[in-house]
């Protein structure tokens, strides 16, 4: 009995303790690495929609194809992914203060007074700033990857209100296991050695010995995010740190628009050129697990990382542990989904909802031969493009198709690794974030990967191709389901047409086949003669 009220006095303690995670960000300021990006973006929308009382959120940013600091961000609060903010709470945008600088300049090119402001005033870092690009050369992705990330340590340390530092890695940095914990694994190298070795070597021999470099990870994102990770490890010493590992990101389920997606990345350039018709096979093993997740569920476990970090206590110690905890943001084991089931629902989306100007019936399959695939490479992707390209060139026009199939194929390649492989990643440790939170903050904040419903999301997922990426209005519909009804007809037509010609080239050449058919239809009249005096 005296436990029981020991217990129920523990848990009233822990309501009474206990901070939303909206309450923790009122009047703190954020600093965000990579708030441009694809990920950056929905995190700063999250963080001004579902905190107000947040006070400002520095981004670093550089300028870009001649676009000075500010007018990329009129830019990117602009951006549909920013309209509810704009109708709702137009002022909030305010909050966002751009600094000045470049995560691949010594001290992330950020001037002294900015620096000092940010010493003085950031609570918590989120670094997702990254080449995410797998077939970026070494040298940029040491610099970018880690020593962007080491630069950006050495700022934290100087930081004398920091709570949180969140590192965004990936869950494939450890790719070179079929299980993956949620903890920092040795790295095959010394990252500082690896930084070095870069620095003083000449660009060609770096490439030379990249390979060997890299060992039994496919490219060198995977190999400098799993050195970041080491590298934190070694650096960050007493400092509030957390990984957040995603998997393969695609577009937003729910927040704040539903389908919200801005670039090719990943599986996305594939999607949208089978949507148009023009890809139609790809190495793939059907049966795998394809490990996706949705940004919005990555944003909203990176915000209440940012919490648990800067609010874990325990009963005997008050005070932060400063361990780094890990969290694999993945749907593998909680909710899987096959690349079969992936690329069928996509299809199946993809033809409820066609894109415009399509130049072909959106068809397609995975194959898991290596000769199959190339063959049918070779004859649904690269011959069409060359006739098509004649084509154009015969009428005045501007060839394309070869240079977008070989971008096409190039990006495949990449994604071969990951459509052939199974990985298993535990999550124990988000499992336990998501316990560990209110009833509130679970609903404001959901990162739960078994409530995905995969046809809806992938319909969704598909619609945000179509709107976001093509521009193409919904009222756009009707016109593209007469076309799409026109492209089957001129599908199955020609599928008829190359059984005949197959069909008569094999009664031409071959006279057993010819006695088969003879005597098949033979059969097949006979039956028919009996059937009725049955």
């Amino acid at each position: 009995m005296a436990a029981e009220t020991n217990m129920s006095a523990n848990a009233s303690d822990h309501l009474a303790q206990y901070s939303s995670v909206r309450e923790f960000f009122h009047n703190r300021s954020v600093f965000v690495t990579g708030g441009t990006g694809f990920m950056g973006k929905v995190l700063v929308e999250k963080l001004l929609r579902s905190c107000p009382g947040i006070k400002n959120i520095y981004l670093l940013m550089r300028p870009k194809r001649g676009q000075n600091i500010s007018l990329r961000l009129d830019e990117l609060i602009n951006a549909p992914l920013f309209d509810k903010l704009r109708k709702e709470r137009q002022s909030d945008l305010s909050k966002i203060v751009p600094i000045l600088g470049d995560i691949t300049e010594p001290e992330l090119g950020i001037s002294v007074a900015d620096q000092i402001l940010l010493e003085k005033t950031v609570s918590v870092v989120f670094h997702s700033a990254a080449t995410v690009k797998f077939d970026e050369a070494l040298k940029l992705s040491v610099t970018i990857n880690m020593l962007g990330t080491k630069r950006l340590i050495e700022l934290c340390h100087k930081m004398t209100n920091l709570e949180a530092l969140i590192h965004v890695s990936t869950a494939y940095c450890n790719c070179d296991r079929d299980e993956v914990d949620e903890e920092i694994y040795p790295p095959p190298y010394e990252p500082e050695q690896i930084i070095q070795c870069v620095q003083w070597m000449d660009e060609s021999l770096i490439q030379v010995i990249t390979p060997k470099l890299i060992g039994n990870r496919p490219n060198t994102y995977t190999f400098t995010k799993a050195l970041a990770e080491d590298m934190l490890l070694k650096e960050a010493h007493n400092l509030p740190v957390a990984i957040v590992r995603p998997s393969i990101v695609l577009s937003s389920m729910n927040e704040p628009i539903s389908g919200w997606v801005d670039n090719w990345n990943g599986p996305t350039g594939i999607i949208a050129a089978a949507g148009k018709g023009f890809f139609r096979t790809m190495l793939c093993h059907e049966d795998k697990v394809a490990d996706l997740v949705p940004v919005d569920i990555v944003i909203n476990l990176m915000i209440c990382a940012a919490w648990r970090t800067a609010t874990a206590t325990t009963d005997h110690q008050p005070t932060r542990s400063r361990s780094i905890t890990v969290y694999n943001c993945c749907t593998g084991q909680q909710k899987p989904i096959t690349w079969k089931n992936f690329v069928n629902h996509s299809f199946q989306a993809m033809r409820k909802h066609p894109l415009g100007d399509l130049m072909w019936y959106p068809d397609g399959s995975c194959r898991s031969n290596w000769l199959i695939n190339n063959i049918s490479a070779f004859a649904f992707h690269l011959l069409p493009a060359h006739i098509i390209d004649i084509v154009s060139r015969l009428a005045g026009k501007k060839p394309i198709m070869v240079r977008m199939q070989s971008k096409l194929d190039k990006a495949a390649k990449c994604l071969e690794y990951f459509s052939t492989r199974q990985w298993r990643f535990l999550d124990n440790n988000v499992q336990a974030l998501n316990v560990s939170l209110s009833i509130a903050d679970r609903k404001e904040f959901p990162f739960d990967v078994s409530r995905i419903d995969w046809p809806q999301y992938i319909e969704s997922y598909v619609l945000g191709i179509r709107h976001f990426i093509f521009k193409e209005h919904p009222s756009s519909l009707p016109e593209a389901r007469k076309q799409l009804n026109k492209m089957l007809l001129l599908h199955r037509g020609s599928q008829l047409m190359l059984v005949l010609v197959v069909w008569r080239l094999i009664m031409s050449r071959s006279a057993v086949a010819r006695k088969l058919w003879y005597h098949l239809l033979d059969f097949v009249l006979r039956m028919a003669r009996v059937i009725p005096h049955i």
